[in-house]
């Protein structure tokens, strides 16, 4: 059988155009030979909906459109993600599905059995999960049909959560192929992994699978596609693009086998590009999904504003962004050139708008209210609020977004300053750990200079006071990044993280520095979720709370 996978880039909410998009795509790969075509899950609506499923008349315009696309396919079937009506009387109020529509033929649906309600995923908040599993007969081939999480097995997941196995139900009933409409998020490994699952899930039962998974940016999350097509006997056949659309025909009588995602020798080099992708996709679809066609970036001259302003550029185009360069009284000028030398080398544009004669004039007006009291920590925010205060400006006179760099190991600690250098639309870097920065960045050089070498060898410094390091104030990033993930992605206790072999003094403060700053994180911009466990609606700790062990 001759498959077409439409590897699409939804857009959530925008029903119509998501409907225009599938047909596009569908009428593209019958005119390749397709026999049978795919598509992600909830193609429709896009992936996830969120509360716009309570919206009135949300669900009824999808089913609208599923009516719609199934009077102008021909008689070739589409397998196409929506949300069906629970009329069971019983339950929650939708289901998760996937319906084939065909010329001349009544709609058949299946229903997602296994519902993800853990990390990101919230699916059981609305939808209940489908009673049996779904076979269809397709060319005179018995077809599997699963969605997503449907395919997963307990050894991929967090821990076995669910009380039943749809792949092992489906073989029960004689199926000769599965395929899987899939929104599987990005995270750092996860390509190889989901690659390791399907194969492993296609050897146990020496069944072959089509995989068709989302691309695209949709708030937090960033599909990559990476669909693929596995063999009876485990071997990658083929594999559609990472991180962009794709519209394929796979012939699975033709097939041989692919290069794996399990067999680069380098195989951090290949995570790092993944990474890279991953956060030029999610900033990309971020702004243009939400209307904005332009950003702007600070510049300090520091390795995370390089960084962002490096990837913004990718996905953007270089006219798009802009560098502000604005040095307070501490900047080094040594900063101010790097931060040129940067802009230069991505060839993007540029303002200089110094803080110092703001800056001053603060103090002078808040000179009475503070007499009497030592400089601290205050007169370095006012430095960080006086370049948020110009972003926003620049901002909002000419419609750009404004891309905030602060870093994971900084939002972790609150070493970062509300309405300073928080301000702003999209954190683009803010789930990845400083060390991972570094790496990044260092991996970006590998062909040409980009971030400027002495951004990279110059001690982290914030620059807000003289000669200050953020090492005067934190734990080494090595030590300091080490515990973190410890704290925030194993939810370890101090005990635990102690016995590791950290000292008890460091791992209590950062831990209770994390705790301390929920407040600031749940007034950050979103998230671009890289890791296997991001701030933002994936970590739901209370702000007010008095829990450490």
């Amino acid at each position: 059988m001759r498959i077409g996978i439409a590897q699409l880039n939804t857009t959530v909410g925008d029903i119509e155009g998501n409907a225009d998009r599938i047909l596009a795509a569908y009428r593209e790969l019958v005119e390749q030979g397709a026999e049978l075509v795919i598509t992600p899950e909830l193609a429709i609506t896009g992936y996830p909906p969120q509360d716009l499923l309570l919206v009135s008349g949300f669900v009824k315009k999808n089913r609208e459109q599923l009516d719609w696309i199934q009077q102008q396919v021909g008689t070739v079937p589409l397998i196409v993600g929506f949300v069906d009506l629970n009329e069971s009387g019983r339950g929650k109020s939708f289901l998760n599905a996937a319906a084939v529509l065909q010329k001349n033929q009544s709609i058949r649906i299946a229903h997602k059995r296994l519902l993800p309600t853990y990390d990101v995923f919230d699916e059981a908040r609305y939808f209940e999960p489908g009673e049996k599993s779904s076979m269809v007969e397709i060319g005179g081939e018995k077809i599997g049909i699963t969605i997503c999480e449907d395919l997963w097995t307990p050894d991929y997941l967090p821990q076995a959560l669910y009380r039943c196995d749809p792949l092992q139900e489906l073989m029960a009933a004689g199926v000769e192929l599965i395929v899987n409409l899939s929104a599987s998020p990005f995270q750092m490994e996860k390509p190889a992994r989901r690659e390791k699952m399907l194969s492993a899930q296609a050897k146990r039962f020496r069944v072959p699978i089509v995989y068709c998974n989302a691309i695209g940016g949709n708030d937090q999350l960033i599909f990559d596609g990476n669909s693929m097509v596995i063999a009876g006997d485990g071997e990658t056949l083929q594999r559609l693009a990472s991180c962009r659309e794709e519209n394929k025909v796979v012939d699975l009588t033709k097939l041989s086998s692919a290069s794996s995602l399990l067999d680069h020798e380098n195989l951090r080099e290949q995570e790092l590009r993944e990474l890279y992708e991953a956060l030029v996709l999610g900033t990309r679809d971020y702004l243009y999904k939400c209307g904005f066609q332009k950003a702007i970036v600070g510049l300090s001259g520091g390795i995370d504003s390089a960084l962002v302003a490096t990837i913004a550029v990718a996905a953007l185009g270089p006219d798009a962004v802009t560098g502000v360069l604005m040095p307070g009284p501490y900047s080094s000028q040594g900063s101010v050139d790097d931060a040129r030398a940067l802009a230069e080398n991505l060839n993007m544009p540029t303002l200089y708008l110094p803080i110092t004669n703001s800056y001053e004039e603060m103090m002078r007006g808040l000179q009475k209210p503070f007499a009497g009291r030592s400089v601290d920590i205050t007169e370095e925010n006012l430095q960080a609020r006086l370049r948020g205060l110009t972003l926003m400006a620049l901002s909002n006179k000419f419609g750009s977004m404004v891309l905030t760099t602060g870093n994971k190991s900084e939002m972790a600690v609150g070493y970062c300053t509300l309405y300073g250098d928080m301000c702003g639309g999209l954190a683009v870097i803010a789930d990845l750990p400083k060390t991972l920065v570094y790496e990044l960045s260092h991996w970006m050089n590998r062909e040409r200079e980009i971030i400027p070498r002495a951004t990279l060898e110059k001690p982290p410094s914030a620059e807000l006071r003289p000669n200050q390091k953020d090492q005067d104030s934190l734990p080494p990033y090595e030590t300091l990044d080490k515990i973190l993930e410890l704290v925030i992605e194993k939810n370890r206790s101090v005990s635990e993280i102690v016995a590791c072999g950290f000292e008890e003094k460091i791992v209590r403060w950062i831990v209770t520095q994390v705790h301390r700053n929920e407040y600031k994180r749940q007034q950050a911009a979103p998230v671009l979720k890289v890791t296997g466990l991001a701030f933002g609606k994936g970590r739901r700790f209370p702000i007010a709370q008095h829990y450490i062990e």
